[in-house]
């Protein structure tokens, strides 16, 4: 059974047609979102959300952000918890929350954050003599983490109201539920089969030992935790009424974050938001937006500047710390040619 799933998956990479399909994926999403943006936004009226923005009380946006900053907190720990888990140790825990706090900052506005997120995390750790193959391993299983998390938030939350799902994909809530509920039992399975043994992915160097079943388990609480403290954040900024519960706001949250990954577009930008608008059709739109701007404002832009400031930063002290150093080296040779002549 294992080996025609290795050689399809083989033709498959062979041929491409992944990463055709993927294309053609992420093109598709961008294009309906647009489609659904443009017929839900041309009789907006601007006035009215710039109103809702100043309505917002200071307070709420301060708890906001607080839930923000907790979810960036626990986001540092998905790379630690891959540095450990390649034997990388020696790295303190201020150097991974650095990298993965500015990777996913950056990673989540540019867009393409396997690509962007990997090179700032390569930058950050190279300095501490991990290798590009490392910095990849790193990057796999903090993926894994906030994929596992994500499919247990979905998969807990849809299984409970599944409804809320069905405001975004059209489909009854029956099949939402089960779809959920196979979700579930997949995360079961997984933790099982790598409790089982050690399993190994990948060939060569390039191999990784994936985490046993505790710390799988591990994973999915810390993605947990991430996801709920973002989804607290966009309940908190959404129109008091009506009142939907905050596990409807949590199913289309991750429902269109994960949507706005797949589309690779910076920050989900345009699939996040037509994702959102769709799926709570309950609130008025000009309010929902203002909320929904708040939330990009404090969990995408701020960020995003945080971390180019930072790493900035940091390449200014390291390339004066190198020409101070170079000026040394350069005074000592003179010194000693001098003193040999």
């Amino acid at each position: 059974m294992v080996e025609p799933l290795r050689r399809i998956a083989a033709f498959l990479r062979e041929k491409q047609i992944l990463h055709k399909l993927g294309v053609v994926i992420s093109l598709t999403i961008i294009a309906s979102a647009c489609y659904i943006l443009y017929h839900m936004l041309r009789n907006l009226d601007g006035d009215k959300v710039i109103a809702a923005l100043g309505e917002t009380e200071w307070h709420t946006v301060a708890l906001a952000t607080l839930c923000v900053a907790a979810g960036y907190f626990t986001l540092t720990f998905y790379d630690l918890f891959a540095l450990r888990a390649i034997g990388k140790s020696g790295v303190p825990y201020r150097v991974a929350a650095f990298a993965g706090f500015t990777s996913y900052s950056v990673g989540h506005n540019v867009g393409a954050s396997v690509f962007t997120g990997g090179a700032v995390r390569y930058r950050v750790y190279s300095a501490w003599g991990l290798t590009a193959i490392d910095v990849a391993k790193v990057c796999f299983l903090a993926g894994l983490t906030f994929w596992l998390g994500n499919a247990a938030v979905l998969g807990m939350s849809v299984a409970y109201h599944p409804e809320a799902a069905s405001s975004i994909d059209q489909l009854p809530p029956w099949f939402n539920r089960i779809a959920a509920i196979c979700i579930l039992m997949a995360l079961c399975l997984y933790v099982v089969w790598v409790s089982a043994k050690p399993r190994l992915v990948g060939r060569g160097n390039w191999t990784v030992t994936l985490p046993g079943g505790s710390l799988t388990l591990l994973q999915i609480v810390i993605g947990i935790v991430d996801l709920g403290f973002c989804a607290l954040a966009m309940y908190i900024l959404v129109p008091e009424e009506p009142d939907v519960g905050f596990v409807v706001v949590a199913v289309i949250f991750v429902s269109a974050t994960l949507l706005g990954f797949a589309s690779h577009s910076p920050g989900g930008l345009g699939v996040f938001d037509a994702a959102m608008l769709v799926g709570l059709f309950q609130f008025d739109r000009e309010e929902l937006l203002a909320g929904m701007l708040l939330f990009r404002l404090l969990y995408y832009i701020t960020p995003f500047v945080i971390s180019v400031v930072l790493l900035t930063g940091r390449e200014i002290i390291i390339g004066t710390r190198t020409r101070r150093e170079a000026s040394r080296a350069q005074a000592l040779k003179d010194a000693s040619a001098s003193e040999s002549s």
